[in-house]
């Protein structure tokens, strides 16, 4: 077996067994799930399709118990779920009859929609493709053109004729449609956990010693970054000027826009020579960065192939059978495997093995390829992805959706972001959204990346949504004002983004166990709110709003504050329960919509009853592994979180290499009980000794602590601070178990109204006379409407409203 077949090739069970399946003439149904159906036509050759496509690689699910029969041209498929009517003549689906009991018949109305290739060029909204979840119940796969992957690596198209599509019959049950969505097409892999934290990005020329000096500022700055990326100028871009005109030649252009793009620009778009003007010793650079924490990942944009002033021009000519003294170019083809083989073993392995990571790979050259129907960014995704396992690493990717199946290639890269409000506003939904597509790691250009212009609120709103997001990429272009470094902007803005940036490393233990989750349970970090909420109207009504995993709900800030309030509002809507601003404190009681309003300085995350946040110290330095001390931040309530931990960056998890600590929460009413149980699973890989800094921030006093470390009382003194209470366990092992009880506990409620609206009003841009009337309305009676108009009204009744 070659390089090629061990690395790419396809060996997956993408034959559904015999038992599962029923032929009737020339239609094959195979009843994959007792909810989901493949109904598939026979080609032109009178076959049907056992192998794995672009969208689909496993088709061998359980045995659900199923009936098929015939009544002229009506064929029924029975589950213990569904009941399909399909027309054999027609070779049409007629209706399906949901276990509720509801019949479908139109399976595109009621599409919740999916996601898109790219945001590029985008001024706000972009259409979105079609997602397999439905509010009508039912929602198709079409892998009609599909095509197909064979054991060897290489891809084929399909015989002509026939069709092959799937129907997904889950009523409202989301997750469970997209967990076998997953099954079908394969599961969401688990990413490193360096990428969790925060990216530097930023398309500019830097020289070796600038880039440098950037990164050790954001270490002196305790800004924690993990990711470093440079953009295409570590190679050769200005081609043209330096080596002449006839060496920017490409042997190959997708499109008549592409060879005159060519002739335009400078010819040095595609690279794989490091600029040694610009990095004179790029070895001791990327040596420098991982010695200081950092990951690398480099641009490519590969459509222009190898000419002939690359350093690897000789070794690629020969490989593909050019003679290098001809100065031939060599053509990019990513139908080739000789060529494929070549350009990962020539151009990229050299790299890697000097330090690159990863790679960003920014196809921008359309979805032309010599194979017909193969778009060449599809095909980037799959074999750089595949490639990038090298030995027992975990791969990862950057690079734009390329249809339902991109999940098996994190992450997404979302394209050139529009510095605007309104390309903001679209964001976090387009980021949940995505969920019905099962794409689950978009990353954003966080503060946009041209056009626009200066506004260091619109900055700061956008780091507060790249904090709960996915992917936290701070990305620019070269324009010199255009820089996303936190000291760029005014002082409130530069420090509050600081501290943002240090959240958000502080989450990794949170967002790792996300990971985790979306890998083996198949549910996004983002989902939409109606994915835990699917019977209440209200959740489709807030696409802005999302569940950033299992503890929290986020409602970014996406419009800039009104200038007389310095306050901005987002309409939230709250299932019920009680619900608490991790922020403000503020709690809310639920079965409402309720307008929240926020200075700068914060938007809505609101933690459920009995939410278990876990967070790292650890937030000023770029230590990204498994934290000697951990923050539980703890909301009252009944409820159980699991911690998951491994190595962070290895496969080793498949081999059962990972633990799990489980924190359960118990509110027996009078009083509080917090257990950790022993860690299970691979503890090795966990610190020896733990600090455990428990904070209870929605309980403010109690009568006594009771501690049992195995049973066996232990001694911490309870510290009250900002009205929450902290207890810190120092050398917890992870056999250790622990049974905190706080006994006779006071809950902290919401700060006086009338204290709450004193702070509020003194913000107001407002005559004093307006504020003192305003303010001695309300004391007179506290429960009635204050006569204010916009902008105040909504603020002031936002506060009102407060149990």
């Amino acid at each position: 077996m070659g390089y090629f077949e061990e690395q790419f090739g396809m060996h997956v069970q993408s034959r559904t067994r015999e038992s599962q399946t029923a032929v009737f003439g020339n239609v094959r149904v195979s009843v994959l799930t007792s909810r989901l159906l493949r109904v598939e036509t026979m080609n032109a050759d009178g076959a049907f399709c056992d192998l794995p496509t672009q969208k689909v690689w496993y088709r061998d699910f359980e045995q659900p118990r199923f009936d098929a029969s015939q009544e002229g041209q009506m064929l029924t498929v029975r589950t213990e779920q569904a009941i399909f009517h399909y027309h054999l003549r027609k070779k049409k689906m007629e209706s399906i009859t949901l276990r509720s009991g509801r019949t479908v018949t139109d399976f595109e109305s009621g599409n919740l929609r999916g996601t898109a290739r790219t945001l590029d060029q985008s001024t706000g909204a972009v259409p979105l493709t079609k997602g397999v979840v439905s509010k009508n119940g039912v929602a198709t796969l079409d892998d009609s053109a599909s095509l197909l992957l064979l054991e060897d690596g290489t891809i084929t198209p399909r015989q002509k004729g026939g069709s092959d599509l799937y129907f997904f019959a889950y009523g409202h049950d989301y997750r469970g449609c997209i967990r076998d969505l997953f099954r079908l097409t394969g599961p969401v892999p688990l990413v490193p956990r360096w990428c969790l934290g925060n990216w530097w990005s930023r398309y500019k020329a830097y020289s070796q010693q600038e880039y440098m000096a950037l990164m050790q500022r954001f270490l002196d700055e305790k800004i924690p970054i993990t990711v470093a990326t440079i953009d295409m100028d570590w190679h050769w871009t200005d081609v043209k000027a330096r080596f002449g005109r006839d060496a920017s030649r490409q042997a190959f252009h997708s499109s008549p826009r592409d060879a005159w793009f060519d002739s335009m620009s400078s010819g040095g778009w595609t690279g794989y020579s490091w600029n040694t003007e610009l990095f004179p010793d790029y070895r001791a650079f990327l040596r420098w960065l991982k010695e200081q924490n950092f990951h690398t990942t480099l641009n490519v944009h590969p459509a222009g192939g190898v000419r002939r002033f690359e350093d690897c021009y000789e070794a690629m000519a020969k490989a593909m059978g050019i003679d290098p003294k001809s100065g031939q170019p060599v053509a990019f083809d990513i139908t080739d495997p000789k060529f494929i083989e070549a350009y990962f073993q020539i151009l990229h392995h050299p790299y890697e093995q000097e330090g690159v990571d990863f790679w960003w790979i920014d196809w921008q050259q359309g979805s032309q390829s010599k194979i017909k129907g193969l778009d060449p960014l599809w095909a980037l995704n799959h074999y750089h992805y595949l490639d990038n396992r090298h030995g027992n690493k975990r791969p990862l990717i950057l690079s734009r959706y390329a249809e339902i199946g991109s999940h098996r290639y994190p992450l997404g890269f979302s394209g050139d972001s529009k510095i605007s409000w309104e390309v903001l506003d679209f964001q976090p939904y387009f980021t949940s959204n995505a969920s019905n597509a099962g794409y689950t790691w978009w990353s954003h250009d966080i503060g946009g990346h041209h056009q626009g212009e200066k506004d260091d609120e619109l900055y700061l709103r956008w780091v507060q949504l790249g904090v709960f997001s996915p992917i936290m990429r701070l990305h620019s272009t070269n324009n010199p004002f255009m820089g996303k470094e936190p000291w760029n902007y005014r002082w409130d803005v530069s420090t509050l983004s600081k501290e943002y940036l240090r959240l958000r490393h502080r989450l990794i233990p949170y967002l790792y166990t996300m990971n985790w989750r979306t890998h083996s349970e198949g549910r996004a970090l983002c989902e939409p709110m109606y994915y835990a909420y699917p019977e209440n109207d209200e959740a489709y009504t807030v696409p802005n709003e999302y569940l950033f995993g299992s503890e929290v709900i986020v409602a970014p800030i996406t419009q800039p504050v009104d200038p007389k309030t310095n306050l901005a509002g987002v309409r939230v809507w709250l299932p019920r329960g009680r619900w608490t601003d991790v922020f403000t404190k503020r709690i809310y009681e639920g079965g409402r919509f309720v307008t929240m309003y926020r200075g700068v300085e914060s938007i809505p995350v609101l933690a459920k009853e009995g939410a278990i946040l876990p967070l790292s110290t650890q937030g000023e330095t770029n230590d990204w592994k498994n934290p000697e001390q951990l923050d539980l931040l703890l909301f009252r309530g009944n409820n159980s979180f699991s911690l998951y931990e491994d190595d962070g960056e290895t496969n080793d998890f498949e081999q059962g290499k990972y633990a799990t600590t489980t924190f359960r929460m118990k509110d027996g009413g009078g009083d509080l009980h917090f257990t950790v149980l022993p860690a299970q699973g691979d503890i090795a890989l966990l610190p020896a000794k733990r600090a455990l800094h428990l904070i209870f921030a929605d309980i403010s006093g109690c009568s006594v602590v009771q501690i049992l470390r195995n049973g066996q009382p232990i001694e911490c003194e309870p510290l009250l601070e900002n009205g929450e209470i902290r207890l810190l366990l120092n050398d917890i092992e992870p056999s250790d178990r622990l049974d905190i009880t706080l006994k006779q506990i006071v809950r902290r409620g919401n700060a006086d109204r009338s204290q709450e609206l004193l702070t509020l009003i003194s913000k107001f841009q407002a005559s004093f006379l307006w504020k003192t009337n305003t303010f001695s309305a309300f004391l007179r009676n506290p429960y009635g409407k204050i006569p204010v108009g916009a902008p105040f009204e909504g603020p002031i009744r936002e506060i009102l409203e407060l149990k």
